[in-house]
Formats: structure tokens, sequence, C-alpha cells
């Protein structure tokens, strides 16, 4: 027998007995979400059952906290990708519930599949699959190379048996692919809509925490890649991992943007190949390694993480057939583009309104760094002027709007990665304290400078 249930918009906080579009109250529209309830009677009921509560309610249970024994103590369950431990803390912690999200395609449960077939040589997996059939993945398994005799499946869409397996504790880590695809039978609504999500992943959670079982769930990500569903998803899982790359080519990497066992500064890079993913030891060569020296090619000294890269930036400028320029960026924020290409026109005086710009970072990367300015402007001005930075030098350094070059986070790794690649100079900020770097205070006076 069902639950009873109503609807509360998530606006305004009014209560409706069926679903409707819009919220009579606010104008909010799609805002209400099912929520089951025991009592239903108004105001009345409401008091009875906080009556109810007090009276039912008992005190905690308490201890010191000098005597608990921290859960980082526990052994953790080791991949078979020592950047992806290290992503996670030092491996997957015991009664950790993690959270996996990334674009279809990504390689999200190829990666699980393997860290099952690592794990699963000495502890007892459950591989819970809502969206494929025990032959599909199978054949995912043995194409891999994780068939072992400790790995189990089941394909459920229940929230209520997934989380009552859990509670036997027969198993040290299971994955559920995907949240999206459970229901609990106590809510009508369809799988995936905000009510289902929050309601299944409460279950499967304390469920993994009262057994000590380590889960891993499988999330969906919208068009513009964030997470779907509820945010408070994100709140109740222990650990949040982001998958990204392009799914085509090129390296993904994965990294933690929530861990409450480790640090969120590491990352973790892998590549595609026939037999699965593998770790990329050194990013940095992989994307030099077929890099020729031509106008409107830079190497950037960057930070994935906590992890120091040298990749290529690449532009290209052409005439504008059109009245509008075009502006065009790949593995790089396009506003942050625009903004540079102003600061390039007001302070060194070079004419870009009448040239349409591309700018590419190579290997499919994609830069979040600051310190990747001073990279894509010279970039530009090499390509415009036809002339090119010497093969010796790296680039790293914050544009501002003066044109002034400022500090780089962590200047000191990424030094020590240009030297071990063999280059003999980097070009950056002049706050730098090494002989290594070439100081560079104004954006005008360096590109005069280097571009030749």
């Amino acid at each position: 027998m069902k639950a009873k249930s109503q609807f509360v918009c998530q606006q305004c906080g009014a209560v409706y007995v069926k679903w409707v579009g819009q919220c009579n109250n606010c104008s909010a529209w799609n805002s209400l979400v099912e929520q089951v309830v025991e009592n239903s009677s108004g105001a009345s009921g409401s008091k009875s059952a906080i009556a109810k509560g007090r009276a039912s309610g008992k005190k905690l249970d308490f201890v010191k906290l000098s005597s608990v024994v921290p859960s980082d103590a526990k052994a953790r369950l080791l991949t078979d990708f020592k950047d992806l431990n290290m992503v996670l803390g030092g491996g997957i912690l015991l009664g950790s519930v993690s959270l996996l999200a990334g674009q279809p395609g990504i390689g999200k449960s190829t990666i699980l599949m393997q860290i099952c077939a690592e794990v699963a040589k000495e502890h007892n997996v459950l591989y819970v699959s809502g969206e494929e059939s025990a032959g599909q993945v199978k054949l995912r398994a043995l194409r891999l190379g994780a068939d072992s005799g400790k790995l189990s499946f089941a394909a459920s869409t229940s929230g209520n048996d997934i989380a009552k397996t859990i509670e036997t504790g027969e198993f040290e880590l299971v994955i559920v692919d995907s949240i999206q695809t459970l229901a609990m039978d106590e809510i009508s609504s369809a799988p995936g809509t905000v009510s289902q999500v929050t309601n299944c992943g409460n279950l499967i959670i304390r469920a993994a925490k009262a057994t000590d079982t380590a889960v891993i769930i499988v999330g969906h990500v919208t068009k513009d890649g964030t997470l779907a569903g509820p945010k408070v998803l994100e709140h109740l899982v222990d650990v949040v991992l982001n998958f990204e790359g392009d799914r085509y080519g090129g390296f993904k990497t994965l990294r933690a943007v929530k861990n409450r066992f480790g640090s969120t500064n590491e990352v973790a890079i892998f590549e595609m190949g026939a037999e699965g993913l593998s770790e990329v030891e050194n990013p940095s060569a992989a994307l030099l390694a077929e890099r020729t020296n031509t106008d409107g090619s830079v190497i950037l000294a960057t930070l994935n993480g906590n992890r120091p890269i040298l990749v290529e930036i690449q532009a290209l400028c052409n005439k504008s057939n059109y009245g509008y320029p075009k502006r065009t960026a790949s593995g790089f924020d396009l506003n942050r583009l625009n903004l540079l290409i102003a600061v390039l026109e007001r302070r060194t005086k070079l004419r870009l309104s009448d040239r349409d710009i591309f700018v590419n970072v190579v290997g499919g990367m994609k830069l979040s760094d600051s310190a990747a300015d001073l990279a894509v402007c010279m970039a530009i001005a090499s390509a415009v002027a036809g002339r090119k930075l010497g093969e010796e030098y790296v680039v790293f350094g914050e544009v501002g709007l003066g044109g002034e070059i400022r500090s780089a986070f962590r200047a000191d790794q990424r030094i020590a990665e240009a030297k071990k690649l063999g280059f003999k100079h980097a070009i950056g900020p002049a706050t730098v304290r090494d002989k290594f770097v070439i100081p560079a205070k104004d954006l005008r006076e360096t590109l005069i400078r280097y571009i030749k």
C-alpha cells in the first residue's frame, strides 16, 4: 500500500493534494515536489504530530570525541589507478558514499568496471544497474578483463530493494548505475524526479552507513554539464567526482569537487584505449609530442588541480569577411578571451577589431587557470604578426586590465615541470624569484621583446 503524499512548492511552501504545473500562490512553474506524509489533516494534524514527536523522542547516546577511532584509520579499498586513489584521499573508504558524474559516453561505466575488477580480487563487490542487462555488463567485463569470481551483478530500479541488499552487509563495495533510474515504492512520481532522487539517495546512504559499505552512485548531468537532480544529493554524499573531457578523444580528467576524506585539489588524467581507461603518467610530454613551432603557438605552464602540466595554446587570426568579427575558444573561457582581446587592443595598439580570432587548447584540455592569460595574449599577438616565440620558452602569468603581468599560483611547480621537459626559460611575473624566469611586468613590452 502506497503512503499518502502531498506536493509542496519549493519556492513558497504552499501544499497541494495533486501536482500542478504552476503554483497558484507564488506563480512559480514546475516548483512542486512530491513528499510522503503520514498525516495531512492541516494545522491540527501538524500540532498533534509535533506533540507526538516530543513524546516519542529519547535522549541521544553520546561519546567523548577523544575516544573515537577516526574513520580514516580504517582500511581503504585501493583501485588500480594510483592517481584516482590520490583523488579519493588514499582509496575508497569503507562506509563512504561517492557520487560520480559525467557526460554520456565519457567513460563512467568503463572506469567503474575497472575499479570493480581490482577491488573484487580480494573483496565482495556488487554492480547494480538500472540501465543495462546482465549480458551487456558481462560483455564489458570481458572486454576490460573484469570477470572476477567475487564480482556480482543485479539489475534493479527499486531503491527499496537496493537499500535492503546493502543492509545485508554481504558486500564491501556496491556500484549503483544510476540514481536517476531508481524509484521508491512509496512515491508515485517517475524515476529521475526530485522526490525520487532525494528519497532513494537517502535510503542508500543510510544503508551504507549502517553496514560500513562503500557505495559509488552514478549521476547524470544536464546539457550545460552540471549534475542533474536536486542539489541536496551533493550535500548528502561524502565525495562528488566530476569526469570531464571530450568523449570522442583526447585526455579525460577526474577531479573531486567535494571530498570529506581528502583534498579537492588533486586530479587524475586518463586516456581511453581499446582495453579501457589508462592513466597518463606524463601528460605534458604527451601533449607536446606532436607540436610544431609556428606562429600562434605558445607553451603554457599551467596547473590541473595540484598537478603541473605544459600545454600548447594555439591561436589563429584571419581577416573578417563580415562586419562583426568572430571569436571562438576551445578549452578556454570565451568571456575571458574577449576581455584579453580588449586589453590587447587598448594596451598594445594591436588592431583586432577586423579579425576573426580562434583559440585552441591542444589535447582537449579545459583551462580554468588565470595564469593562462599571458600565454593566450602572446599566442594571439604571434598569430597577428606572423612571428614565432622561441622554442626554449614556456609562458605563464595573469594579465590585468592595465596590461600588467600579475603573479601566478604555485609558480615553483610550473617551473619544475618546464625544467624537467628541457625548456631553458620561462616568461612569467616579475614577482617570481628564480633565475629560470625572465621577469615580465608589462604586456606591451613583453610582446615587443619576445615575439620575433
